[in-house]
């Protein structure tokens, strides 16, 4: 017998996924829980391994696809019966929805390519009424119902264009950016006319469509831009007692399977000084507040074509040893693609280290519905003035990015000043 294989469920409020790639092709022999696709969600990037052994006898959806969850995508066949295999996979194929268009290269696309805002408007109020307007949690994701929340939209207005009519993030800040609601804010109109296109002289260029997941990190980047009133502060940092410390204990720690690096250490600073600058560890809801109690630490992870931010949940419960397992753990697992969709959910602090490439501080985005971020420059040896004479130090720059609208100045500077004292009169008895 034949063996659908489907989208997975990859969370609960995820109800579509991209095929990225076909890992295998169609006549190709796979193994049970042998990695046969992978698909891409608003949540996370997963490697999808086969639902039984067999030969991939028919693929229904494309790369570069979006379909429904539990849609059928391939069928399983026996060896030997691929011929037969192509005719019998269409009916089982068949029950899958309909591909929706793919995503928006950008959130910003409709201002950035100067749409004008009245026929967006006018699609809206023209779409015809749904008898399921009061279904809204079932045509759209938490996500989407916070940003229609935080600008007044009632998403009954909007014609999802995603699987069932659903209202995707795309469809709301579509509507947000060209419809009634800015109009009635005074937004200024877009522009009558698209810029000139560029004009390449033939054999020049190469055009490639952007990935799923660069079209999400510019959706989810363009969203925090135009969210939050970021704000930096940048402070230097003497490491060379976390140096000593580091050196004396990383062969103990490598024994024990756990990696010790810098940014463990600057983890565990992070930790206590959030506990004592909460509003740092808060959210926005609306005109609301949200403290969270728990500290759940996003990691960024450079992937070969773009980033993500996997979250050490309870860190705060976590020591030293604790959260150099648990950092090496997820940054491990969001390169080879093993990640669950709820381990990239609920951070409440970030830490990006583009220092690794040599950056000495960067300048990074906010990570929504976060209200800050560090980012840590590169780590070197350099010179500098001590009780009036020049000394040669191990030292490294830390940015704080915050969201103004919560976060005050002199907020975010005691917070940083007290990150600077914990790493450079680290204790070592906590290691």
């Amino acid at each position: 017998m034949p063996t659908p294989v489907v989208m997975p469920q990859m969370g609960e409020s995820i109800a579509e996924g991209t095929i990225v790639r076909w890992i295998k092709k169609v006549g190709d022999s796979v193994d049970r829980d042998e990695p046969l696709f992978e698909i891409s969600t608003d949540k996370v990037d997963a490697e999808i391994p086969s639902p039984a052994a067999g030969v991939l006898t028919d693929i229904a959806v494309k790369e570069g696809e979006t379909v429904a969850v539990n849609s059928v995508v391939a069928t399983i066949g026996v060896a030997g019966e691929l011929a037969a295999g192509n005719g019998a996979a269409s009916a089982p194929a068949a029950k899958a929805a309909p591909p929706t268009p793919a995503a928006p290269a950008a959130l910003a696309a409709p201002a950035a390519l100067g749409a004008p805002a009245a026929p967006a408007a006018a699609a809206a109020s023209a779409a015809p009424s749904r008898p399921d307007v009061s279904s809204d949690r079932q045509k759209s994701s938490p996500l989407v119902r916070r940003i229609a929340k935080e600008h007044g939209v009632d998403i009954g207005q909007i014609a999802g264009s995603g699987i069932g009519g659903r209202v995707t993030k795309q469809d709301i800040l579509g509507f947000i950016e060209t419809g009634p609601g800015m109009a009635a804010r005074g937004a200024e109109p877009a522009p009558a006319a698209k810029a000139p296109a560029q004009v390449w002289a033939p054999g020049t260029v190469e055009v490639r469509p952007m990935s799923v997941i660069r079209k999400k990190i510019a959706e989810h980047m363009v969203l925090s831009k135009r969210t939050s009133a970021h704000v930096y502060s940048v402070f230097e940092v003497n490491y060379t007692r976390v140096d000593q410390v580091r050196k004396a204990k990383k062969d103990d720690y490598e024994s024990r399977g756990a990696k010790l690096t810098y940014t463990s250490f600057i983890a565990q600073v992070v930790v206590d000084c959030l506990r004592n600058h909460g509003v740092i560890n808060a959210s926005i809801d609306g005109d609301n507040v949200l403290y969270k109690k728990d500290i759940n630490l996003g990691i960024a992870v450079a992937l070969e074509n773009g980033l993500i931010v996997p979250v050490v949940k309870q860190a705060g419960e976590k020591n030293l040893m604790g959260l150099a397992r648990a950092i090496q753990d997820v940054a491990d697992r969001a390169r080879a693609k093993k990640l669950n969709p709820e381990e990239v959910q609920g951070g409440t602090f970030t830490i990006t280290n583009p220092g690794n490439f040599g950056a000495q501080f960067g300048l990074p985005i906010i990570n929504q519905p976060q209200v800050a971020i560090l980012g840590v420059g590169a780590i070197e040896k350099r010179a500098v003035v001590i009780d009036d004479m020049i000394g040669i130090r191990l030292m490294g720059f830390l940015t704080l990015g915050y969201d103004h609208r919560l976060v005050d100045g002199a907020v975010a500077d005691q917070f940083m000043a007290d990150v600077k004292k914990g790493i450079e009169n680290f204790d070592p008895s906590r290691v």
